[in-house]
């Protein structure tokens, strides 16, 4: 029975140890995409937060509560929505990566396939509600 339940330890420790690794390897990928246009930053922030939420609550804290990383976690968790900002860097993203495959030459069924997938990506994103702005306090007396 010991042995039984020390292998089902061993068993939970090793998945969230992956999780922390997936978490991690998100959480790099996301941080790579605020420097490349090319590559998206939020997308890679959720599935960080997802799996450290898995893995470790300590990073998932960390994540959550951080002031650059943490608030479009929180507005895509609380509203669904994308702040202005990022679809505007997004749709420059999109339009940097056409026409860097136009610039290099794809070749013509590459470029239909780009726009169409291109397309679809644009309008879930300029779809997505904007986040509810935050509302000053009251003053207090």
């Amino acid at each position: 029975m010991a042995l039984k339940r020390r292998t089902i330890i061993r068993m939970a420790k090793a998945r969230r140890l992956g999780w922390r690794i997936a978490g991690t390897v998100s959480l790099v990928l996301g941080l790579i995409g605020i420097a490349l246009p090319l590559l998206p930053t939020t997308p890679f922030l959720l599935l960080a937060a997802f799996c450290f939420s898995r893995g470790s609550r300590k990073l998932h804290n960390w994540l959550m509560n951080h002031p650059r990383l943490g608030p479009p976690i929180h507005e895509w968790r609380d509203h669904r929505a994308i702040s202005r900002r990022a679809k505007i860097l997004a749709m420059i993203a999109l339009v940097l990566a056409f026409g860097g495959a136009v610039l290099f030459g794809a070749p013509v069924w590459a470029l239909i396939a780009q726009v169409v997938v291109l397309t679809a990506v644009a309008a879930f994103i300029l779809t997505r509600p904007e986040p509810p702005k935050a509302r000053p306090s009251p003053p207090t007396q």
